[in-house]
């Protein structure tokens, strides 16, 4: 895989200006051994429950990005050692979630890329709620399901198209 965030935002500038290119704000930090992902994006909407994440990530993942949206809560991790695994197992290229992850050396372990807000050693909850495969709306920038996403250490950026 060869792209780098810059370079595809310095190289589609027109699409910056009028969306369809979208930069996440910088509030990510970074775990698991793909330092850089891309795939399409699927979507999740949960807010402290993880159980629609583990059902999603036991699916072929075809080098797809998941994309939770966790509302932000910073109170319990929605990803941990064992769902990274179970991601980078079934292919998925990444997770990018709007909350909490745990078992940060598990994860740096796994063969997957995986951006979350911060760290919380308490795991969510498993009732199963939430939505898959809806526009999500994380870190200023909104996502659908199907839109490109690229992740490198540089930042996180979105498009309606697969740029490279």
């Amino acid at each position: 895989m060869s792209f780098a965030t810059c370079d595809l935002c310095d190289a589609h500038e027109s699409r910056l200006a009028d969306g369809s290119l979208r930069v996440l704000a910088p509030m990510f930090l970074g775990f698991g051994k793909a330092a850089r992902f891309s795939g399409p994006a699927t979507t999740l909407k949960v807010f402290e429950d993880n159980a629609l994440v583990r059902a999603t990530l036991e699916t072929p993942g075809d080098g797809r990005v998941l994309l939770v949206d966790g509302g932000g809560s910073l109170r319990c991790a929605l990803v941990g050692g064992n769902l990274g695994v179970l991601g980078a197992t079934n292919g998925w290229a990444g997770i990018i979630v709007n909350g909490c992850v745990r078992d940060s050396d598990e994860l740096d372990a796994c063969d997957i890329g995986v951006r979350a807000l911060a760290v919380n050693p308490r795991r969510g909850a498993k009732l199963g709620q939430g939505q898959r495969d809806v526009p999500v709306h994380i870190a200023g920038a909104l996502i659908r399901p199907g839109d490109w996403i690229y992740a490198d250490r540089d930042g996180i950026i979105a498009s309606q198209e697969k740029l490279a």
